[in-house]
C-alpha cells in the first residue's frame, strides 16, 4: 500500500499505536502525518506530528529513548496505524515504561 491510501482525518493525520514488538506492550499512542510516516520508514525509527507543537516530534531524539521500527501495520479500514518497536528506554514523558500506567478503575 502506498502512504496516499491511508486514510487520513481532516487534520492530515492518522493514529498510530505503538506496540513493543518483544512481548506485546502497548507504549504509547501518537498521531502521524503522511510525512512523518515516511521519515519513519526512511530512517526506521519513530517520527510522529506533535499537534501541540505543530511539527515533526522525533520519538527520542532529545531524551535518547528512540523507538527503533521493527514493522508498521495499518489496519483493515486503512485509518489506524500499528508501530511495532524495539524502544530504547521508557516510551512516557514522566519515565514510565508505558504511558498507560493508570486506571480509571483506581486498580
Amino acid at each position: 500500500m502506498d502512504i496516499a491510501e491511508l486514510t487520513f482525518n481532516e487534520a492530515g493525520l492518522i493514529p498510530c499505536i505503538v506496540q513493543d514488538a518483544d512481548d506485546g506492550a502497548v507504549l504509547m499512542m501518537a498521531w502521524m502525518s503522511a510525512e512523518s510516516i515516511a521519515l519513519t520508514l526512511e530512517r526506521g525509527e519513530t517520527v510522529f506530528w506533535s499537534r501541540s507543537r505543530r511539527e515533526l516530534w522525533h520519538k527520542g531524539a532529545t531524551s535518547g529513548n528512540v523507538q527503533r521500527l521493527v514493522d508498521l501495520r495499518y489496519d483493515c479500514d486503512a485509518d489506524a496505524l500499528l508501530a511495532l518497536v524495539h524502544p530504547a528506554g521508557p516510551a512516557c514523558h514522566t519515565g514510565e515504561r508505558t504511558c498507560f500506567y493508570r486506571s480509571l478503575r483506581g486498580e
